[in-house]
């Protein structure tokens, strides 16, 4: 019986086991204050029932194993944190006793290998470090991040997933890694890969079963990811941007589907009108100098960078009507005249679908700035902000959103009496996935993480609105009417935890096989209960 079970004054309980955690990691590694056991206690979305016992912040691999050594020992649960931008409960309390994981000052890059063309990272590392550091070397990983890359870490989006920079070409995140050091349930350490002659030179993942594969998309529930190590590619020497406007839902997201299936786009990002009018209604990041420096800087010569940076100045934001869905593509490669052909094709495709070319100013910005701030988790007005997103084949991604409209426009009065808007996003996963992501805006409180994730100089300009549970109420009807359609249409997920109902999607073979992994790892069911609809069952 673990000696938490075991105490009869949990009060000594509670103070024993954290002197024991700062005897592993120090007394700076471990906070107990309310404050941060509150701010570590929820996610973008949600509040957690319970509070965290203590916020745990390892700065090795041998440290994090002796945590979840003592964890194990006394009883405490383990929710593992990344950089904190959770949307589906993934790394919150789901249980009393829980210890909050923080891997943020895990985030040293372990080695780059050139010549072996891997490079390993602690689990904190965030995607801009890893990427700001191949960048001189004139290397890449092939997925090299979402958008959120400035505050996200490489560990925490192998748990639960990333679309967007690179995903056209390779995927997702665990399509870019090799191998893996993982701490299970228990503090042991588990090397996943072939890994040289010392055992600390992974360099390939496909030896035998593909034990790094198990831990992808895992939402840290099978083991706490301590070094993850990926693939590299030298850095495309060629980009080239396009963007469209499309009249009509169905247009865009099948011409959208035919790019995808070319494989032309390192990159494609659609909006509905909706999310064009809140866009519209945030600081112009068109008003922004180090904007146009970034994009100046990213052309590789002074006269080509003043004349790009002179267009996105120009353009400003009025070149997307108001009823427009625009659609932005990246392309890249080794070969000017290769890149050169991928958007020819990108172009003819869109022409098929009535789309018009507009300004690429877009598509320019992102790739120039990569990783902004996340201070888009509140809308524009001080609103919440909270998504879903399904991954569908391409052949039905037309009618999964307008299943989707359809609820909407029942809803409609709902949604305006509570003054709730919604807006979708669309993007692609290699050759043959298709990302929808539905969002919410509604009048709502904001969280202590949104304070503390958004930068001061915006937060100070966005109103603290009070709590509104009719709004809350209605927008979490929609969001369990649109869980149905993507249940009803066997989609996939990114992000699942405890949102998605993954265990029960699986058929009772492969769920029992799931179990008992979850099992042979973490005897106790204490590494992020709840997620993935583990435990979930009597």
């Amino acid at each position: 019986m673990p000696v938490a079970a075991a105490e009869s004054d949990p009060s000594a309980s509670r103070t024993s086991a954290l002197a024991a955690l700062r005897e592993i990691v120090g007394e700076t590694g471990v906070r107990d204050d309310e404050a941060a056991r509150v701010l570590y206690s929820q996610d973008i979305f949600a509040i957690a029932d319970e509070t965290v016992l203590a916020v745990v912040a390892p700065t090795s691999v041998e440290q994090l194993a002796a945590v979840a050594a003592l964890a194990a020992h006394e009883g405490l649960a383990l929710a593992p944190r990344g950089g904190g931008m959770s949307y589906t409960k993934g790394y919150i309390p789901a249980r009393a006793g829980t210890l909050s994981l923080d891997l943020s000052r895990l985030d040293q890059i372990v080695r780059i290998d050139a010549a072996d063309m891997v490079a390993t990272v602690q689990a904190g590392c965030t995607w801009k470090t890893l990427d700001d550091a191949l960048a001189p070397l004139g290397l890449r990983a092939p997925f090299w991040g979402p958008m959120s890359g400035l505050t996200s870490t490489i560990g925490g989006g192998l748990s639960q997933q990333n679309a967007f920079f690179g995903a056209g070409h390779y995927g997702t995140t665990s399509e870019s890694v090799v191998a893996l050091t993982v701490v299970t349930g228990e503090g042991r350490i588990l090397r996943t890969g072939a890994r040289g002659k010392d055992g600390e030179h992974p360099f390939w993942r496909f030896y035998g079963p593909d034990l790094t594969g198990l831990f992808g998309g895992d939402c840290g529930a099978l083991g706490i990811k301590a070094e993850v190590t990926l693939r590299l590619i030298r850095r495309p020497a060629h980009e080239a941007y396009a963007s469209f406007a499309f009249t009509n839902a169905a247009s865009i997201i099948e011409a959208m589907a035919e790019m995808t299936r070319a494989g032309i786009a390192s990159e494609l990002c659609g909006f509905d009108p909706n999310l064009t009018k809140v866009r519209l209604r945030r600081s112009s990041l068109l008003s922004d100098v180090k904007v146009l420096k970034d994009v100046a800087a990213k052309q590789g010569s002074l006269i080509k960078g003043a004349v790009a940076a002179a267009k996105v100045a120009l353009a400003g934001r009025d070149f997307v009507r108001a009823d427009d869905y625009p659609l932005h593509v990246i392309c890249e490669g080794r070969s000017k005249a290769g890149v050169e052909v991928d958007l020819a094709e990108a172009k003819a495709i869109a022409r098929r679908f009535d789309g018009r070319e507009i300004e690429n100013s877009i598509p320019r910005i992102i790739r120039a700035q990569p990783f902004p701030a996340a201070n888009s988790i509140l809308g524009p007005g001080g609103e919440r902000w909270a998504t879903l997103q399904c991954v569908a084949p391409l052949s039905r991604a037309v009618a999964i959103h307008a299943a989707i409209e359809a609820v909407y426009a029942e809803m409609a009065p709902a949604f305006a009496e509570h003054g709730i808007d919604t807006a979708f996003m669309f993007t692609a996963l290699s050759t043959n996935a298709f990302v929808i992501e539905p969002t919410f805006y509604w009048p709502g409180a904001r969280h202590a993480l949104h304070e503390a994730t958004i930068e001061p100089h915006l937060l100070a300009k966005l109103p603290a609105l009070p709590h509104d549970p009719a709004a809350f109420a209605v927008v979490s009807q929609a969001r369990a009417r649109v869980m149905a359609i993507f249940q009803a249409e066997g989609a996939g997920h990114l992000q699942i935890g405890r949102v998605y109902p993954y265990a029960d999607s699986l058929d009772e073979a492969s769920r029992a096989l799931l179990e008992a992994v979850k099992t042979a790892l973490d005897p106790q069911g204490l590494v992020n209960p709840g997620v993935l609809g583990l435990g979930a069952r009597p």
